[in-house]
């Protein structure tokens, strides 16, 4: 979005109230359309992901319908000349170049081959009724996403486009501990409550994040500095400065570690498939250390990661990479 802006680009921004109250903070002035999520929710006890999915599938093929009417009137009202989706599998248009992003090509179940096999074929056909899918993740040995965008089989429409951070890397480090909340509730706020008893006592400087401005009042120790919801202009100095950050293992929360170069405790939210393997691929390959909140023990996990490798990934270009594509993609509007 930055990137168009500053070529010249008029954007229009189509999200919830929440999103299009952050992208606003973000970018003042720029045009925003109200358009509802899909608003998937996640078992409190952590449900595998395939029976809440098929709970959810009804009304979130109705979403996906409705939206992609949505768009064709959309069109017919601002003349959008290009659309560009972060995973809403409707948005796309028959005379209007349409692009798809996404680091999932693979998709996971967590119930074995047979269910990963019946998922991606419907995620295939999703996908192919973009003129072009985007897959944020690099051509090389660094791999971000492991096998979740490395299909056997390369879709026509698809190509790598690096990774993608609204933060840039700084050079600094302090002592201290962030904890960086995002995600689906309930699962976001029973990991704030369980961090939030273990860290008690902690005896370092905490900055502690919740990720939602619906939170209940709390008593902020005097180690404590605290917020709520943060933009990426004052989270970044925040981030840059951390020893240690402690968060999900959500993939754009990912490329934002590895382009500040940061340390982290991953913890992959219960029942998501794809979080969890995340989590495992990442500490298997030394990147992350991984801990998981079934049984977490947050002192003995930092107490862990003392010893852990953290491996930086050679990232030369790599947050750069998507500029050419998208030059080429506008260039043909």
């Amino acid at each position: 979005m930055r990137y168009l802006l500053e070529n010249g680009c008029r954007l229009s921004i189509a999200g919830n109230e929440w999103q299009r109250q952050y992208i606003e903070n973000t970018f003042p002035g720029i045009h925003t359309i109200h358009l509802e999520g899909y608003n998937v929710w996640y078992s409190k006890n952590g449900l595998g992901f395939m029976p809440v999915l098929m709970m959810q599938l009804p009304r979130l093929t109705k979403t996906i319908i409705e939206e992609h009417y949505w768009l064709k009137k959309a069109v017919d009202k601002y003349g959008f000349n290009g659309v560009i989706t972060d995973n809403r599998y409707g948005l796309y248009h028959a005379d209007v170049p349409s692009v798809i992003l996404t680091h999932q090509v693979v998709p996971q179940t967590g119930w074995g081959k047979l269910p990963d096999s019946v998922l991606q074929s419907l995620h295939d056909k999703r996908l192919r009724c973009f003129n072009d899918c985007w897959i944020v993740d690099a051509d090389g040995e660094l791999n971000l996403a492991g096998s979740l965008s490395r299909p056997k089989v390369m879709p026509a429409n698809a190509k790598y486009i690096g990774l993608l951070s609204q933060h840039q890397h700084r050079a600094v480090s302090e002592e201290y501990l962030l904890v960086l909340l995002s995600g689906p509730e309930p699962q976001r706020g029973i990991l704030s409550d369980l961090l939030w008893e273990q860290l008690k006592n902690y005896k370092g400087r905490i900055v502690f994040v919740e990720g939602s401005d619906h939170v209940p009042q709390r008593e902020i120790p005097a180690n404590m500095q605290y917020h709520k919801r943060l933009t990426a202009d004052t989270l970044t100095p925040l981030l840059a400065a951390a020893s240690m950050v402690i968060c999900r293992s959500g993939y754009s929360t990912l490329m934002d570690l590895l382009a500040m170069n940061k340390r982290a405790i991953i913890i992959p939210t219960p029942g998501q498939a794809e979080q969890e393997y995340l989590g495992k691929y990442l500490h298997e390959q030394g990147v992350f250390y991984c801990a998981h909140q079934k049984h977490l023990d947050i002192i003995a996990s930092l107490n862990n990661a003392q010893y852990f490798p953290f491996k930086k990934p050679e990232t030369k270009n790599v947050f750069e990479q998507y500029k050419t594509v998208v030059d080429a993609w506008v260039e043909k509007l």
